[in-house]
């Protein structure tokens, strides 16, 4: 999309009240979004509605991020959470099984399985997270970009090392599907949080399964959405799983869905590469500022910047109108679609005083 084009696309969409950098936070809705759960609300509310929702309208959405994901519609499941995803995931290992994460890794990642008490977690620096991946190793678990400070891990080597060593790998793509692009297909198992940069309203989820996995991961959360014929399973066990990873569907929260296919069409229209030149040069740009100010912000080419030790500054910007959040102690600015060169000059004259 031309700049010009995808300047139009903000401006019809986005309207925020103050600097707002805080993507890896919560995503701003676009004004499709919101319309569309309004929608859905009043038809409830007026009882002109069939039900809570459209479940043709929750497969859109299952397709809209299959195409952002690169897999067959197929291989996706929908959900409300990370953290119910990866229970799922850590209900299927046996015990003793070797998992192998990044230190500081988001809690939603890892919780379930240290939770189970019987599995060995093996926490290890991220710039070490392939080599650390050995034949005992069952599952690497982790982020594509780190929540705290906005490192993206080195995906390619981790991919190797675990196929070398047989280990299946749980790629968290939550801060980086939507700029970052992602290829599903590569992982036994991805799971995103759309209330990010996907822009979606908070509880609408997404698990990829390969194939291949499963084969070994049992469908726990068994209700009537994860039938072959939902309307024909509403009573008793259900009899038919879905052949597909619907069977590990949730019951959809249709308003969440209503909005999250809005979304996931914009991000489409949009496209994955414009944001991620967008979002990762404005994300250079603050960092080459930040150094002029004497503060040394994480290396790299993420779209999420974080400063070390200035996450005390984090009040005195929301006085001035700038949204960021305090990670970790570190300042942490995240750019999306929305975001703009005066966003950056605004930030920066902020923490210049």
């Amino acid at each position: 999309m031309e700049t010009t084009s995808l300047s139009s696309a903000v401006d019809a969409e986005f309207a925020p009240r103050t600097t707002y950098l805080n993507t890896s936070t919560c995503g701003l809705l676009p004004r499709r979004t919101v319309a569309a759960v309004r929608r859905l609300a009043e038809a409830i509310a007026e009882g002109v509605t069939d039900g809570s929702g459209d479940f043709e309208v929750v497969e859109a959405a299952r397709t809209g991020f299959a195409r952002l994901a690169g897999v067959d519609t197929d291989r996706v499941a929908v959900g409300s959470s990370v953290s119910v995803h990866v229970g799922l995931i850590a209900a299927s290992l046996p015990p003793g099984a070797e998992i192998v994460a990044p230190e500081g890794e988001f809690s939603s990642v890892v919780g379930p399985f240290a939770a189970r008490g019987d599995l060995r977690m093996r926490y290890v620096p991220l710039d070490r997270l392939a080599e650390a991946v050995g034949p005992g190793t069952a599952l690497v678990a982790f982020s594509s970009v780190q929540s705290a400070d906005g490192r993206i891990a080195d995906l390619k080597a981790v991919r190797a090392a675990a196929a070398a060593h047989g280990a299946r790998t749980l790629l968290d793509a939550t801060q980086s599907a939507g700029w970052l692009p992602l290829d599903a297909g590569e992982y036994d198992y991805t799971v995103t949080g759309g209330f990010k940069f996907l822009l979606c309203p908070r509880g609408a989820s997404f698990l990829t399964v390969t194939e291949e996995a499963q084969q070994s991961l049992p469908p726990v959360f068994v209700g009537m959405s994860a039938a072959v014929d939902p309307w024909s399973s509403t009573y008793g066990p259900v009899e038919r799983l879905s052949p597909t990873a619907r069977r590990y569907d949730e019951p959809p929260a249709f308003l969440s869905y209503h909005g999250a296919e809005r979304s996931l069409a914009l991000l489409s229209e949009v496209g994955v590469g414009t944001i991620h030149t967008r979002a990762t040069g404005l994300a250079a740009r603050m960092r080459a500022g930040l150094a002029g100010l004497g503060h040394e912000a994480v290396p790299g080419e993420s779209a999420i910047v974080a400063v070390p030790g200035l996450g005390v500054r984090e009040p005195e910007l929301a006085r001035a109108g700038v949204v960021v959040s305090n990670r970790a102690g570190s300042l942490r600015a995240a750019f999306h679609l929305y975001n703009t060169e005066a966003d950056v000059d605004r930030v920066l004259d902020v923490l210049s005083g």
